[in-house]
C-alpha cells in the first residue's frame, strides 16, 4: 500500500465541508458525554480486574465532569500483566509480519470509524480543542498505516546479504524483536504518543504493558480496546493504571521486562534509563522534552513569523514537548515583531475547548498551575517585563491561565533553560543569526527548532548548525510544533531523546528490533 496521512480537517475544507466537520464533532460531544463517569478495569490477558484503590479523572475545563474512575493497581497487578505478556511473546514472535501488519491496517480502520469520539474524549480528557484533538486522532491512525507500510516496505526486516566468502553459503540480517515492553506515556498525546510506542512495539513482534498518565487513562483504555478488537491477542496488549513510582520500581527490577519506551520529563526518563539499564542492558526508547527556540531574522515574513511563534507557543497552552519556549529576534526588527505579537496573543480566546471558537483551553491539572504561578513571580524577580499574561484566570472550577509573553529577562536566568511546558514564551534580541543560533544551541535539549526568513543562505546556515532533531523554516502552523508520521520525524538529540531513531520516521521500528545474522551451507 501508498502510505497517505489523513489529515481530516485539511480534507474537510478542501472539500468545502468545514460545517460538516463541526457538526460531526459536536455530535461526538454530545455521545461521549452520555458515557462519562464510568468505570474502567485493568486489561491483563483475557482478565478485566478491579482493584481495592481507585482514582478518578476529572476534565481539567470543568472539575465538575467526572471523565471516569480507574484502578490504581499494586505490585501484583503489574507482576501479573508482565507475566502474561511474557508467555505471549513466546508465540507472538513467530506470528508472521503480515499478519501484524493486517492487523494494524484493522485498527486503523476502525479507529477512523471512531475518530470523532476518539477526539471527544481528548478535549474532555485534556483540554485540547478540536482541531487539535481530532489532528491526535489522525495522528495515531497515520502511525497504525504508516508503521504497517515501513514493514512491508523492508519485507519484515528480513535482507538477503549480497556478499558471500563461499560458493555454497546463503546469509541473511534478520531484525528480531526482544520480548515484552514497558509504555509509559504521557497526558498531552494520550492517544498518539501511547500509539506510536506501543504498536512500534507489537507490530515487530514484542509484547507490551501499557501504562497512562494518571491524568489522561482513558485514551489509553480506548486505544488498547480497539486493537484487541482488531484481532491483536488480548496477551500482546495489556492495559495497567498506576502510580508512576509504583509501575517505574517493577519495571526496573523484573528482569521479564526486556524493554521500555518513555514519553515524559527529563529528570524522570534519566532516573529510569539509569536504575533500568544498571540491572542488565536493555533498550530503551526515550523522548524527553524540549527548551525550543524560534529564530527571527530581518529578513523574515513579520506576519509568517508571527503566526508561526504565536501557534508555536500557544498552542495547547505550551503543553507540547515541542512547544515554542525562546524567541530569538534580530534587533533591526525586534521592536515591530513584538509590537506585532502582543497584538497577536491580545486576540486569543480562551475558554471551554467543546467552543469551536476556543483557541486555548486549560492546563491539565493544579500542580501545572503551580508552575505557572512559580514561573511568572521569577520573571518579576528577575526584572524582566511580562508584556502580556501572567495571571491565573480560574483555578477552582478549571485549569485557566493566560498566554504570557515576557521580554528583557537576562540570559543568564533559569528560565531560559527549563521546560515550562506552560504558556509562556520568553523574547529576546539577537545581533545576528550567528549570535541567535548561539543562544539557541546553549541548552541541554536539542528537540525542536525554527526560523522564519526568507533568505535561503540564513535558512541553509540554520539547518546546518542548529541542535536539533526536528527543524522547519517559514512553518506557519507551528514555528517548532506539529510533526506527522511520515513526513516529519519526531525525536530529539542530547538530553530530548536517546535512541536517535524518531517516531514517524523510518528508522523508528528498529528502536524495538535486534539483529541476528543468519548463515546457511548448502
Amino acid at each position: 500500500m501508498v502510505f497517505v496521512n489523513e489529515k481530516t480537517y485539511q480534507r474537510y475544507v478542501e472539500e468545502n465541508r468545514e460545517e460538516e466537520f463541526h457538526r460531526e464533532f459536536e455530535r461526538a460531544l454530545e455521545r461521549v458525554k452520555e458515557d462519562l463517569g464510568k468505570e474502567y478495569p485493568l486489561l491483563i490477558g483475557d482478565k478485566e480486574i478491579k482493584v481495592n484503590e481507585k482514582f478518578e479523572v476529572r476534565s481539567p475545563f470543568d472539575r465538575s465532569i467526572l471523565v471516569g474512575t480507574f484502578q490504581k493497581a499494586g505490585v501484583n497487578e503489574i507482576r501479573e500483566a508482565i507475566g502474561v505478556a511474557k508467555k505471549a511473546f513466546e508465540e507472538w514472535q513467530y506470528v508472521d509480519w503480515h499478519e501484524r501488519v493486517e492487523l494494524s491496517y484493522k485498527t486503523a480502520e476502525l479507529m477512523r470509524r471512531q475518530k470523532f469520539e476518539l477526539a471527544a474524549i481528548i478535549t474532555y480528557e485534556n483540554g485540547k480543542n478540536r482541531f487539535e484533538s481530532v489532528a491526535e486522532v489522525d495522528e495515531a491512525i497515520d502511525y497504525f498505516t504508516y508503521y504497517a507500510y515501513l514493514l512491508e516496505e523492508n519485507r519484515g526486516y528480513v535482507k538477503p546479504m549480497e556478499s558471500r566468502i563461499y560458493k555454497n553459503e546463503i546469509a541473511y540480517s534478520v531484525m528480531r524483536p526482544y520480548g515484552v515492553w514497558a509504555i509509559i506515556s504521557p497526558f498531552n498525546f494520550p492517544l498518539a504518543i501511547t500509539t506510536t510506542m506501543t504498536l512500534g512495539a507489537v507490530i515487530t513482534g514484542n509484547t507490551a504493558v501499557v501504562k497512562p498518565s494518571s491524568d489522561t487513562p482513558l485514551s489509553a483504555f480506548k486505544l488498547v480496546e480497539i486493537m484487541r478488537r482488531a484481532g491483536f491477542p488480548n496477551e500482546v496488549v495489556n492495559y495497567v493504571t498506576a502510580p508512576g513510582e509504583v509501575f517505574g520500581k517493577e519495571i526496573v527490577e523484573n528482569l521479564d521486562v526486556a524493554g521500555f519506551a518513555f514519553t515524559g520529563s527529563r529528570d524522570v526518563g534519566h532516573k529510569l534509563l539509569k536504575d533500568f539499564i544498571n540491572k542488565e542492558p536493555r533498550p530503551v526508547v526515550l523522548e524527553l522534552g524540549g527548551k525550543n527556540a524560534t529564530i527571527i531574522t530581518a529578513k523574515a515574513d513579520l506576519n509568517k513569523a508571527v503566526e508561526g511563534t504565536f501557534r508555536g507557543a500557544f498552542g495547547f497552552g505550551g503543553q507540547k514537548c515541542s512547544a515554542t519556549s525562546r524567541v530569538f529576534v534580530e534587533d533591526k526588527i525586534y521592536d515591530k515583531f513584538v509590537t506585532m505579537f502582543v497584538e497577536k496573543v491580545k486576540s486569543t480566546v480562551i475558554g471551554d475547548p467543546r467552543d469551536r471558537k476556543t483557541f486555548l483551553g486549560p492546563i491539565i491539572n493544579r500542580q501545572a498551575v503551580e508552575k505557572y504561578r512559580k514561573y511568572i513571580e521569577e520573571v518579576k524577580k528577575a526584572n524582566g517585563k511580562i508584556l502580556i499574561g501572567g495571571n491565573v484566570i480560574d483555578d477552582k472550577k478549571g485549569y485557566f491561565v493566560e498566554p504570557t509573553v515576557v521580554v528583557d529577562l537576562p540570559y543568564d536566568n533559569w528560565l531560559w533553560y527549563t521546560e515550562l511546558f506552560v504558556p509562556i514564551v520568553l523574547v529576546g534580541k539577537v545581533k545576528s543569526l550567528e549570535e541567535a543560533v548561539k543562544l539557541a544551541n546553549s541548552v541541554d535539549y536539542g528537540l525542536t527548532a525554527g526560523i522564519f526568513s526568507e533568505d535561503k543562505t540564513e535558512i541553509e546556515y540554520f539547518f546546518d548548525h542548529i541542535q536539533a532533531g526536528v527543524t522547519y523554516a517559514n512553518r506557519v502552523v507551528g514555528s517548532t510544533t506539529g510533526a506527522m508520521p511520515g513526513v516529519q520525524p519526531f525525536g530529539g538529540w542530547k538530553h530530548s531523546g536517546w535512541t536517535g531513531r524518531n517516531a514517524g520516521g523510518p528508522y523508528y521500528l528498529l528502536s524495538f528490533l535486534r539483529e541476528q545474522a543468519r548463515t546457511e551451507y548448502v
